[in-house]
């Protein structure tokens, strides 16, 4: 994977807008989701331009998001499947999901998430894995193991979002 200045920097936010932040890359991942894994057919329900979306796949498939596969030998053509990396995105498009509909669609829900068993529709939350404790407001963050010594001094004092 091709190394960029974001590397440099010790922050997790930085680093995954570095890979997935622009926007046409998340609109792929989300079409990648909804089942789409040919350049034509992202070309298609994209409406983006030809020279942009083979960027930004080469760019998902560099990032270990996508795996780039040959599923015809004459003319070559290949497909784009999400790797186990670009399925573990899936909660990250949930919560797009619940936060636009939230607060970008004044005239209502365009698109909903919905549970597979019941057909309801759903609103995501964000739990913590260990506890199942819903993470809302007050969450302390810290200076992990591999912290420069400048980050951590930065984390000294709580800090909270």
């Amino acid at each position: 994977m091709q190394r960029t200045p974001f590397d440099q920097m010790p922050c997790p936010v930085a680093r995954t807008l570095d890979r997935v932040g622009e926007w046409w890359s998340i609109l792929i991942l989300r079409d990648a989701f909804y089942g789409l894994t040919r350049f034509d057919q992202f070309e298609q329900s994209l409406g983006i331009a030809p020279n942009m979306l083979t960027r930004r796949l080469k760019a998902l498939c560099e990032a270990g998001l996508l795996e780039r596969r040959l599923y015809q030998e004459r003319p070559p053509r290949h497909e784009y499947v999400l790797t186990a990396k670009g399925r573990d995105f899936r909660p990250v498009l949930w919560t797009l999901f619940a936060w636009g509909n939230r607060h970008l669609a004044p005239e209502g829900e365009s698109v909903i998430l919905t549970d597979p068993t019941t057909g309801l529709p759903i609103d995501p939350v964000v739990v913590d894995r260990r506890t199942g404790r819903p993470l809302e407001d007050g969450i302390r963050v810290a200076a992990g193991p591999a912290a420069s010594e400048r980050l951590r001094r930065r984390f000294e004092r709580p800090t909270t979002i």
